[in-house]
């Protein structure tokens, strides 16, 4: 168990965006919902998940494109942080928006879960801050109280070398909740852009992502032969890695997608293009993964692959209404679950099942991760919101 959680942590991967509450007062009644999002939640979370069982060494055999693709699985960072900013604007691109409100939705959606998984991770946190010397606890163990304190208050990230600490994946909401609270403003400044001038800034933002990863790697703060390390005490590696200030152009191109796609309208035809151009670019980067710097893979290469694909399933094509199966949508909801408590689950099955082919022990590992996580939507996150969000609010 403590292998693959200590290794785990090098984990480039995120917080599984969240369908917010529809809070804002006039919302548009008639705004359909994006199903086809929330099914894409599962698949990406899924892809973390592959992520964590090829870096441990679990399932790490096969052909050399499923090595290649489960091993840039934590490009599902980059793909949240884009459906994030997407999402949050379809549902509060309105007149009457309420900043507080909206918070107090942000809440209620993401802590309950966030505070379980740190419940549920802090034996083994603790235990191991404490009493084994590993490399990557060096920085918890010295400053307990203060990871501790940052972890609670999602404040982690803002800390390069305490961004892992506690419950490792859950710096991305510490990104997130940075993310949360500069939306207000950011939806207020994206909504006068010009429909046409869209896709350049677009293209502008993208590129900040991708000037921020030129640097990282022709000026080589931790060393010229670390840039492609999987090394997770590497102070500007994980600077550029978590973050949110670096981050941030990833969500921005999620929520000047989302202006784009409100202003131009759904047009199918289109919709099957984005989808199809989107993951082409996946392909041709998971085709190249073991060439490209690890830096430019990890923030923000693929937004642009990913917007277009969130574009696309929004447009609701007819052959992609395979996504609005009632039992992908569940799964899509319960993702952020998934995401949450998978590692902690598979460390645990793996660990008391030694003995079991290799095969039986994956589908047990991966079915406990998976089915933890619907219970948990049902259980926690589920109650836990319709308790915290706020009350409709009243209109005369």
């Amino acid at each position: 168990m403590a292998a693959l959680k200590s290794n785990s942590i090098s984990l480039s991967a995120s917080q599984i965006a969240a369908e917010p509450e529809p809070i804002a007062r006039n919302q548009p009644a008639n705004r359909p919902r994006l199903e086809g999002l929330t099914s894409l939640r599962f698949f990406a979370a899924f892809h973390v998940v592959l992520f964590h069982l090829y870096v441990e060494g679990v399932l790490a055999v096969g052909p050399w494109w499923y090595r290649n693709f489960a091993s840039i699985g934590y490009v599902g960072v980059n793909f949240f942080f884009v459906l994030s900013g997407f999402i949050l604007v379809y549902t509060y691109a309105v007149t009457d928006f309420v900043p507080r409100r909206f918070w107090q939705a942000r809440f209620a959606r993401i802590y309950p879960a966030y505070l379980f998984s740190l419940a549920v991770t802090a034996p083994f946190f603790f235990s191991t801050a404490r009493h084994l010397n590993l490399p990557f606890f060096a920085w918890s163990m010295q400053h307990l109280p203060l990871a501790s304190i940052l972890a609670l208050t999602l404040l982690q990230s803002w800390f390069p070398q305490g961004a892992l600490a506690w419950n490792p994946v859950c710096w991305s909401l510490s990104v997130e909740a940075f993310l949360y609270a500069l939306f207000p403003f950011l939806l207020k400044r994206t909504k006068p852009l010009s429909r046409r001038l869209l896709p350049f800034w677009i293209a502008g933002v993208w590129l900040i992502s991708l000037a921020m990863s030129a640097a990282y790697i022709v000026l080589h703060p931790d060393g010229a032969a670390k840039i492609n390390s999987t090394e997770t005490t590497l102070f500007w590696k994980n600077f550029l890695s978590f973050n949110p200030l670096v981050r941030l152009p990833e969500f921005v191109v999620g929520m000047l997608t989302c202006r784009l796609f409100l202003t131009s309208g759904a047009s199918r035809r289109l919709g099957s293009i984005c989808i199809v151009g989107g993951v082409a670019g996946l392909v041709l980067v998971t085709i190249f993964a073991d060439k490209i710097p690890n830096p430019v893979i990890s923030t923000g290469l693929l937004s642009p692959a990913f917007a277009a694909i969130i574009y696309g399933v929004a447009s609701q094509p007819r052959w992609a209404r395979f996504l609005s199966f009632a039992p992908l949508i569940y799964l899509g909801e319960a993702s952020y679950s998934l995401y949450l408590l998978h590692s902690w689950v598979m460390s645990n099955v793996l660990e008391a099942m030694p003995g079991l082919p290799l095969a039986v022990r994956v589908v047990l590992c991966v079915s406990a991760a998976i089915a933890a996580s619907l219970l948990t939507y049902k259980f926690i996150e589920q109650p836990a919101r319709k308790l915290l969000r706020p009350k409709p609010a009243r209109t005369s």
